[in-house]
C-alpha cells in the first residue's frame, strides 16, 4: 500500500481533470482545486467537467473544492495551473502545503517575467516541497476514457518518484520514472511551441514532407537548448522529448497546433485566442523560449520564427521564406 492515498489536484481544465480521473481510476482520493467556482459545482453535482472535459462520467472519489486550505490533507499534490500562472498559484498555496510535500509539475512552459522553468518556480514559491515533473504524449481525453498513454514522471528522489508511480499509474495510464527534471521539462515547453510552426506549415498547405521536416529539425533546436541547460540527450529522446513533440505536432487536437493551422490560413491571432476558454501554452512560452536559447547562446530559428509570427513582427509568408533562404549546413548543427 502506497503512502500516497490522498491527491491533491490544482487546476480543473482538461488535463487538470484527466489527471484526477486517472489518479481517481488507480485508487486514490482525490480533491481537485478548481478556481472557476462553476466548474466546482458541475464536478460535484453532475460529476463531469461539463466546461473543459465534456462527455467523461468522472469517478465518485473525486471532490472539487474551490478553498486551497482544503488540500492540505493530501500525500501528494499535481500542480496544472497554466504556466503563466504557476507562480501565483503556488504562492496561494505554499501556506497549506506541508514540509516535504511532493509537487508534481504538469504545466508545460517556461515563465515570461522571469525565463525560469516550473521547477524554479517551485522552489521560490515552496522550497520544501519535493519537485517532480509529469511530461509526455498526452491528450486529456485519451486519458480521461483510458486510452493508454505513456508518460515521463521525472524525480531526482527515485524512491519517492517510484512511490508516486505506484500511487498514480494503472495498466492504461504508464509513467516511466526518470531522474532528469530539466530534460522533462525544456521538452514539454519548446514543443508546444513546435506545435504551432506545425499548424503554420498544415494550414499554408506546404505538404507533409515539410511538416516532417519541421519535427525533426524543430527536434533538434529542444535538444540544443536542453542540453545547454544541463539535460540529458536521451531525456528528449524519450516520452517527455520526442514522443510529446510527435503528438502534438500531428494532430489538430493540440491547441497549439489548432492554432497554427488557423494562423496559416490567415486567422489573426487575437480572433483564435478570443475564441478558446483554455491557455494556448505555446502562445506565452514562445518569447520565453526564444529569449532563454538568446541567453545561452543557442540558435533556434524555427522557434524565433515562430515568436515573430504571434508579436506581429513577420508574416507568415515571410517567416518561411526567411526560414527557407537560411544557408546549408551540417545536419548536425
Amino acid at each position: 500500500m502506497t503512502d500516497f492515498q490522498t491527491i491533491g489536484v490544482i487546476g480543473a481544465g482538461a488535463w487538470g481533470t484527466a489527471l484526477a480521473q486517472t489518479a481517481a481510476k488507480a485508487g486514490r482520493d482525490v480533491l481537485i482545486w478548481s478556481f472557476e467556482q462553476d466548474v466546482a459545482d458541475v464536478i460535484n453535482n453532475k460529476h463531469e467537467n461539463t466546461i473543459f472535459l465534456p462527455g467523461v462520467a468522472l469517478e465518485p472519489n473525486i471532490a472539487a473544492v474551490t478553498a486551497m486550505a482544503d488540500l492540505d490533507v493530501c500525500d501528494a499534490v499535481l500542480a496544472v495551473a497554466p504556466a503563466q500562472h504557476l507562480r501565483g498559484t503556488l504562492e496561494k498555496f505554499a501556506p497549506f502545503a506541508r514540509r516535504g510535500l511532493p509537487i508534481i509539475l504538469c504545466a508545460k512552459g517556461i515563465e515570461q517575467s522571469s525565463l525560469s522553468m516550473m521547477t524554479q518556480v517551485l522552489a521560490e514559491t515552496i522550497p520544501s516541497a519535493i519537485p517532480a515533473v509529469l511530461s509526455g504524449p498526452s491528450f486529456a481525453i485519451d486519458t480521461a476514457q483510458g486510452l493508454p498513454t505513456a508518460v515521463t514522471l521525472a524525480c531526482k528522489d527515485e524512491k519517492t518518484g517510484a512511490a508516486l508511480i505506484e500511487a498514480l499509474g494503472t495498466p492504461r495510464f504508464r509513467p516511466y520514472l526518470a531522474t532528469d527534471l530539466t530534460g522533462a521539462e525544456i521538452g514539454g515547453a519548446v514543443k508546444n511551441v513546435l506545435a504551432i510552426g506545425c499548424g503554420i506549415v498544415e494550414g499554408r498547405g506546404l505538404g507533409k514532407s515539410a511538416h516532417a521536416a519541421l519535427i525533426a529539425r524543430g527536434f533538434a533546436e529542444m535538444t540544443r537548448l536542453a542540453l545547454a541547460l544541463g539535460a540529458k540527450r536521451e531525456t528528449l529522446a524519450g516520452l517527455c522529448g520526442l514522443g510529446d513533440l510527435v503528438l502534438t505536432c500531428s494532430s489538430p487536437q493540440s491547441r497549439n497546433m489548432s492554432c497554427g493551422l488557423a494562423l496559416g490560413r490567415g486567422v489573426h491571432l487575437d480572433d483564435i485566442l478570443g475564441s478558446r476558454r483554455s491557455v494556448t501554452e505555446g502562445v506565452a512560452s514562445a518569447p520565453a523560449v526564444v529569449a532563454l536559447a538568446k541567453r545561452r547562446g543557442v540558435e533556434m530559428p524555427i522557434c524565433e520564427a515562430v515568436d515573430d509570427i504571434l508579436a506581429g513582427r513577420t508574416s507568415v509568408e515571410n517567416a518561411i521564406e526567411a526560414l527557407l533562404a537560411r544557408p546549408f549546413t551540417l545536419e548536425s548543427a
